[in-house]
């Protein structure tokens, strides 16, 4: 993901820069929401910005016969908790509050309690699930998004 995000930044860095401050705003703008939605939907399929898809849930103990379970990371992708910040110079996507730290683990594969809220609770390693990352195809969605200001603006 960090060498997708260098190689746009050393691209458009320099066109962005011949853009006015109202323009850039608008870019990042647009850029930031289309993130979302694409982080929103990938997230949605269960799939990692490599195409593969996310490790499958270990199986519950307890679990109740005839329970409904949602998808995981079903209230993650909700704008309420993937939240958008945009300015002249930057477009940044963060998951906020207490989820921030469930998307932390899964993000990284980290080991983790499995219920936080209770201080005798096993600790588990949770399997990698890329929450946020670049796809080839969010690439160059950007890189269009970035396009279509620079050329609307000469």
């Amino acid at each position: 993901m960090a060498d997708a995000l260098d190689r746009l930044s050393t691209w458009a860095a320099p066109l962005l820069a011949g853009l006015s401050l109202p323009r850039r705003r608008a870019a990042m703008t647009q850029v930031v929401t289309y993130l979302r939605r694409s982080q929103a939907e990938r997230i949605a399929a269960q799939r990692n910005p490599d195409g593969t898809p996310y490790a499958p849930r270990k199986p519950r103990l307890r679990a109740k016969k005839g329970s409904i379970r949602r998808t995981m990371f079903e209230k993650l992708r909700q704008a309420k908790y993937m939240r958008k910040a945009s300015t002249a110079e930057t477009a940044t996507i963060t998951i906020g509050g207490r989820t921030a730290r469930i998307a932390r683990v899964h993000q990284y594969g980290l080991r983790d309690k499995v219920d936080w809220r209770k201080p005798n609770s096993p600790t588990t390693q949770y399997a990698r699930r890329e929450l946020l990352g670049f796809t080839a195809a969010d690439e160059d969605a950007i890189t269009d998004i970035l396009l279509h200001h620079i050329t609307a603006a000469g």
